[in-house]
Order: C-alpha cells, then sequence, then structure tokens
C-alpha cells in the first residue's frame, strides 16, 4: 500500500508497482492479488488495479491503462453522448483504433473498440472536462458512426433521437467524409449526412 500510495494516483499498472517498489512481477501480482481479497484494492483488468476512493471511478479514466501500446479515442456514440448530441447513455464505451476490433470487459466498464482506416485516424483531441482521455471531435464522432455503419455488421446505422447544437458544422463533417478512401462508401456516407442534414 505504501509503494501504491507513491503513485499518488487511483488507478495504477502491475508495471508501474514493480518500477517503483524494486520487486518482481511476481511478486507484486501475488500481493495486489491479497489487497483484492481483503478489500483494499479493485483488479480492474489483466494488470490493471483501482484504489477505492470517496468518488466512483470513471471508466473513461482507465482507458489508457487498457491500451498503453496503442493509440485509441473515444468516438462513434459514445463520443456523440459526451458531445450532447446523443441523449441516451450508452451502455459500452465506443472506442476507435487502427487496430483490429475487439472488446474488453472490466470491473469499471465495457470497451468495444472498431477498426478505422489509418487515414481517418485524427479529427480527436484531450477531452475538456473531467478524465484524461482523446475524444473524436462531434462532427468527426458522426462520420466515424456513419464510416461503420458502412461496414459488413452495418453497426451505428440507426441513431437515437439526435440533436445537433447551433455550433456543429455539417461542412466540417463534408470535409471528413472526403477522407475516406473507397468511393463507394464515401458516397455511401454522404447520402446518410444529406438525410442527417434534412432532419
Amino acid at each position: 500500500m505504501t509503494f501504491i500510495n507513491k503513485l499518488g494516483r487511483p488507478v495504477f499498472t502491475t508495471h508501474e508497482l514493480v518500477a517503483v517498489s524494486g520487486k518482481s512481477p511476481s511478486t507484486t501480482t501475488h500481493s495486489l492479488n491479497r489487497l483484492v481479497e481483503q478489500g483494499l484494492i479493485i483488479k480492474l483488468y489483466r494488470g490493471v488495479w483501482a484504489q477505492p476512493g470517496q468518488r466512483a471511478l470513471s471508466p473513461f479514466e482507465i482507458i489508457s491503462y487498457l491500451f498503453p501500446r496503442q493509440r485509441v479515442y473515444v468516438s462513434f456514440i459514445s463520443a456523440l453522448h459526451l458531445h450532447g448530441i446523443i441523449e441516451q447513455i450508452p451502455q459500452v464505451i465506443t472506442l476507435a483504433s487502427t487496430s483490429h476490433t475487439t472488446t474488453i470487459r472490466t470491473q469499471a466498464g465495457v470497451f468495444s473498440v472498431h477498426q478505422i482506416a489509418p487515414v481517418l485516424f485524427d479529427g480527436f483531441d484531450w477531452y475538456k472536462d473531467a478524465g484524461s482521455f482523446l475524444i473524436a471531435e462531434p462532427e468527426k464522432a458522426l462520420i466515424d458512426s456513419l464510416y461503420l455503419s458502412s461496414r459488413k455488421k452495418k453497426q451505428f446505422g440507426h441513431f437515437p433521437e439526435l440533436h445537433f447544437p447551433n455550433e456543429f458544422d455539417f461542412k466540417k463533417a463534408t470535409q471528413w467524409v472526403k477522407c475516406v478512401p473507397e468511393e463507394k462508401i464515401r458516397l455511401y456516407i454522404l447520402k446518410k449526412l444529406e438525410t442527417l442534414t434534412a432532419n
């Protein structure tokens, strides 16, 4: 617990604790599992732990710990919700990556990673409110969703009710569509975007 407190934050990894304590990975993991049994810490995911605090842990806080070797950003339905465009709270946190599509279930929440083309891996920045994670701009989150709806699984093709704020820039969204390399998908997204603009 002394080494955990030295890190000075609620979420940490086995690797970080090994570096701070100087102990072996197996000894560190064994000690951490004992602390879990005693109710002093929580195992969030393989190699990722948290110390319970006065406030509830946000699942967004652990994103960087779950994907230490790859860049991901919050997009699709989750980003649209955080930007206030979709009121309904998504049950799963949706992330964009150039790596393979996968789902990670943790004690803090479920994370669904969706693969997008490398040329589209842009249009995101650090979230301005609480937490330290990357999030797509509103326009890019919409285009990411429409891009994914064009794929085989047809995900994110139908939205709950959308509320576009005055500052939402449909021209900017159209510019993102031009980055899509495949013409067939580009035309599909433009048609979907036109429908949303008309509504």
